[in-house]
């Protein structure tokens, strides 16, 4: 996975911003407190890192590229960036963070289970895991199957979305993994899940 990471990032073009940055940069702030130690998860360029330290917070920004790492780096010295290798353990300490925020994530990871087990590991009881991914409701899987130029474009075989989610299935997963689900909604003209959980 990491050598995908690279070869899509090396695609990105410098200083291109998140899609829908800004709406959910403010939802992610919504629900982070200042002063709470907070896991960017797949950091990326270190947008919402940034972001979440000029509100107060002490974010730890994490990716499993370099490129990205140096990136943000680069934008804001001042973060605190961190390489995650392939089959290697998050780099964080058990129950160390209070918010752990996964951006657009979840869709790019092939094995689940493990990667939220450790996301798990590092929430401190009560810490709550914020994230958005794309919506895959039946909606819009009926749109996408009424257009084979779009189904075929969407699921591209080679492209770097390994994982589909609509509100329910994102609920079971983080059900079965040890996660309260407080909510899960479909957001930004249906396109993005928002999803609040919390580690008991």
């Amino acid at each position: 996975m990491s050598e995908l990471a690279e070869a899509i990032w090396e695609q990105v073009p410098l200083g291109a911003v998140p899609e829908h940055f800004a709406p959910r940069r403010d939802w992610l702030l919504g629900h982070v407190e200042r002063g709470a130690r907070v896991l960017d998860l797949g950091c990326g360029a270190g947008e919402f890192a940034s972001a979440l330290r000029a509100a107060g917070a002490a974010p730890v920004g994490v990716d499993v590229a370099r490129e990205p790492l140096r990136r943000a780096a680069e934008r804001d010295p001042s973060l605190d960036l961190r390489l995650w290798g392939a089959g290697e353990p998050l780099p964080a300490d058990d129950a160390a963070f209070d918010v752990a925020w996964a951006g657009e994530v979840l869709e790019h990871v092939v094995d689940v289970a493990p990667w939220l087990s450790e996301v798990r590991r590092a929430l401190r009881p009560g810490g709550r895991l914020l994230v958005s991914t794309p919506h895959h409701g039946p909606g819009r899987l009926l749109a996408l199957a009424l257009s084979r130029r779009r189904f075929a474009a969407h699921f591209e075989p080679r492209g770097d979305h390994v994982r589909f989610f609509s509100p329910a299935t994102l609920t079971l997963l983080l059900d079965d993994l040890g996660f309260d689900v407080v909510e899960a909604r479909p957001a930004l003209r249906r396109s993005t899940i928002l999803c609040v959980a919390v580690r008991p």
